[in-house]
């Protein structure tokens, strides 16, 4: 079944689907799918690690009042657009702008999130090819008795070889069309409907395994442990910053998502139970990593490293390591997947809306260029790793760097999460909350007297002003200015 649509005035305004536009089959489904695109290797190793660094159970609390000031918020704006557009991210902005007697020009911010989806897949598959290669080289004990230096080789290996980068990639992406091509019920709602349940029974068993070892009560009070002295500037605007990238908001993936979401389903409810599941996730991983890596007197490192040196070094070392540690990176490819599946979709809704063309040939074609994007960043790592970008602006007060020496992965990445993902969610609650008719909004919202003027208190002033600092933070123009002013 195509999911093309109809032209701009189809049946589609107050939220009713077009004829032939496929829909969730439950609240419950379309929650499992914005909690797996929501869910991906960032709740795995980020989240516990900056929970840890910046005071246990005092950034967890922060965290929380972000979530509701700017992810839960701006979740429930970006889904009522979609929901009420019923199209693409690019079609419906021009759509709801054109209702609401606004300038077509919207339609760009539908644009920012399908490119961004795009651009994030092309680089997410080749990370999450890692964890796919760390499956079988961990059954086959590969890791087993093996220090840190000949762990560290392993992963080096791994990236230093583009031919085998590239068949991960490979493999990945097509794991991640296939269940595109298949279309809404077939495809991602299937794929939901048994990889969620699987990710949180892996997460079930690998916190039994953590119970066991020893360790497990240090684990949870570096989790924990309210250590308010260690709550910081730094601590703060990185439990905002990852309050509004946990959610996967500003990339059209939560926008489309609503667009198949059934008109009688509450928006706020399912915008809360997903982020609750998708924090719920994070502290889960946590809760089996850090007992883990206390266990062997390793360090908690930050970023990919945990995960693919520090890891793997204590599993080698652990009874029934093997079979453990198998189970962990296949966690890892769960999460990479349900997220996958989510960034392609903008691209597939509007390719099938603008060529009329079927779901399947839409995913064909958006699947090659989106893998011939990826090799920038396969290469990236070995054959093009000398070729860097770097961006220092100089002032009377000293420099300004954007970017040093970043490579095209560096570059991607940046360009993303810095700068278009928060102007997305920017965008998302500036039309949602100041150009959008509050007729419209209420209707879709269905919560009520009493909390509609609070979403909209939220969305219209505390959102943008926390995404904005946000977005000047991932600049550096927060680090800037308190180097100036010696703070």
């Amino acid at each position: 079944m195509s999911d093309s649509v109809s032209p701009l005035n189809d049946p589609s305004a107050s939220g009713k689907p077009s004829p032939n536009r496929e829909q969730w089959s439950s609240r419950l489904v379309f929650v499992l799918a914005a909690t797996g695109s929501a869910v991906g290797l960032g709740n795995i190793w980020k989240f516990p690690y900056i929970t840890g660094e910046f005071g246990g159970g005092a950034f967890v609390l922060i965290y929380l009042i972000c979530i509701a000031s700017i992810g839960i918020p701006i979740m429930m704006a970006e889904i009522m657009l979609g929901r009420r557009g019923r199209h693409d991210p690019v079609t419906t902005m021009k759509k709801l702008a054109k209702e609401s007697g606004h300038s077509r020009s919207w339609g760009l911010l539908g644009w920012m999130g399908v490119i961004s989806g795009f651009l994030i897949l092309s680089y997410y598959s080749v990370i999450a090819g890692w964890a796919m290669a760390y499956v079988p080289r961990m059954a086959a004990g590969t890791f087993v008795g093996l220090d840190a230096q000949a762990v560290n080789s392993v992963f080096s290996n791994l990236v230093s070889n583009p031919e085998t980068l590239i068949a991960w990639h490979t493999l990945f992406l097509f794991m991640t069309m296939v269940v595109v091509a298949k279309g809404v019920r077939g495809g991602l709602e299937k794929a939901v409907t048994y990889l969620m349940p699987m990710l949180f029974l892996l997460l079930v068993i690998l916190i039994f395994y953590a119970m066991g070892t020893g360790h497990f009560s240090e684990g949870l009070s570096y989790l924990f442990n309210p250590d308010f002295s260690k709550i910081t500037t730094e601590g703060v605007l990185s439990a905002m910053g990852h309050a509004f990238f946990t959610l996967s908001l500003g990339m059209g993936a939560i926008m489309v998502y609503g667009s198949y979401l059934p008109a009688h389903t509450s928006i706020a409810k399912a915008s809360i139970l997903v982020a609750v599941m998708d924090t719920l996730v994070a502290l889960l991983a946590g809760m089996i990593i850090f007992p883990i890596v206390f266990a062997n007197a390793l360090e908690p490192g930050a970023g990919p490293g945990l995960i693919f040196k520090t890891l793997p070094l204590a599993f080698g070392q652990m009874d029934y390591g093997t079979l453990f540690g198998t189970l962990f990176f296949i966690l890892l490819v769960f999460a990479a997947w349900t997220s996958s599946i989510s960034l392609i979709e903008p691209a597939i809704t509007w390719g099938m809306k603008t060529f009329q063309i079927s779901r399947i040939k839409t995913s064909v074609i958006s699947g090659i260029l989106v893998w011939f994007m990826g090799l920038f960043t396969v290469f990236s790592f070995n054959l093009a790793s000398d070729v860097t970008i770097s961006s220092v602006i100089s002032t009377q007060y000293g420099e300004f760097v954007i970017l040093k020496d970043a490579t095209a992965f560096d570059f991607l990445d940046y360009l993303t999460s810095n700068i278009m993902l928060p102007l997305g969610g920017l965008m998302i609650a500036i039309y949602a909350g100041w150009l959008m008719k509050q007729e419209y909004s209420r209707e879709e919202l269905s919560v009520g007297s009493f909390w509609f003027p609070i979403w909209s208190i939220l969305v219209r002033y505390v959102a943008p002003i926390m995404v904005i600092i946000v977005f000047l933070n991932a600049m550096g123009v927060v680090a800037f200015v308190r180097s100036i002013m010696g703070v």
